[in-house]
């Protein structure tokens, strides 16, 4: 337990970054996984829909440092190339 004032104000503007950081990291998390599913179904058109919403959640997180920047390069990518082998392949 905080011991002083501003302690107790640092412990309460943590919690409220925490349950915001998670909530747009479960939000980012869900749209990967719904291009990855539209990408499995073999709708393509949905898979390029899904994916802008992903890119767009990613580089929002990036930017404010609650996913690393390579990582969401990273992610985009591969989700990109999934993509666009499921277009190969079609």
């Amino acid at each position: 337990m905080p011991n002083s004032k501003s302690a107790e104000k640092r412990l309460r503007q943590t919690e409220v970054r925490r349950k915001r950081n998670r909530s747009l990291k479960s939000s980012v998390r869900t749209q990967i996984r719904k291009v990855r599913e539209a990408v499995q179904a073999g709708d393509i058109a949905k898979a390029d829909d899904e994916f802008r919403l992903a890119a767009k959640k990613l580089d929002r997180a990036g930017s404010k440092n609650i996913i690393h920047k390579n990582n969401v390069a990273r992610t985009k990518s591969r989700l990109q190339s999934l993509i666009r082998k499921a277009k190969a392949s079609a």
